[in-house]
């Protein structure tokens, strides 16, 4: 969270979007906390926004809409040494303003002391399930990726095909029976009408057929 990798100005390319901070609060109903035990999630909005129904089913946390979070700001809420666990490669974050961490801004890159959270903390229940939901429910996996240009081609192609070649079999068909309609009654027109002919034939045998008896 101290690095330059994180604030506003990468918020267009960085997955998951905006960084987002919201605040985890509990009542006395389901935990034995104090006013002042209050623990802020900080990370990208699509995984922040899951997790707060997590939280709130699991721990019971009052629900809070997500901030924008700004670490650079003077004014911020919660700040480097406010840290109290770190998530999926330091991507997510656990802080509170009640715990301070002195070695945080140490410049030594193999430093690995942190200051011990306060009992407060350390033995909190509510603290130990806000943990455990994000350790469980924190998505590791980014989504599917969106379909790249070369498929957008193509089903945009295979759209166009569509909408050109069902018209024009519509068309075709449609032409087909008219040939047919057209062709049988040009038959008509020159043979005449074949039934009106056989029915002629008919009358005709039974005229022959009388005649040869007087």
């Amino acid at each position: 969270m101290g690095g330059d990798e994180y604030g506003p100005q990468y918020d267009a390319i960085r997955p998951g979007g905006f960084i987002a901070s919201v605040p985890l609060r509990t009542t006395t109903k389901h935990f034995n906390v104090t006013d002042d035990e209050v623990y802020y999630a900080i990370g990208d909005r699509e995984s922040l926004l899951p997790l707060l129904v997590s939280y709130v089913t699991w721990c019971h946390v009052t629900p809070a809409w997500p901030s924008r979070f700004d670490p650079s700001l003077p004014n911020t809420t919660t700040k480097l040494e406010n840290v109290v666990q770190y998530f999926r490669g330091s991507s997510f974050a656990l802080a509170s303003p009640g715990y301070n961490n002195t070695f945080a801004r140490t410049t030594n890159s193999e430093m690995k002391e942190s200051t011990p959270l306060p009992d407060l903390m350390e033995y909190s229940p509510f603290r130990k399930c806000v943990d455990n939901v994000t350790e469980s429910a924190l998505a590791i996996v980014n989504k599917p990726p969106g379909a790249t240009p070369v498929d957008k081609f193509i089903s945009v192609l295979a759209i166009g095909n569509m909408i050109v070649v069902c018209p024009m079999i519509f068309i075709l068909v449609f032409i087909g029976a008219l040939l047919s309609v057209w062709r049988a009654s040009f038959q008509v027109w020159l043979y005449g009408d074949p039934l009106l002919i056989q029915q002629t034939r008919e009358n005709r045998q039974v005229e022959m057929r009388y005649e040869l008896y007087p």
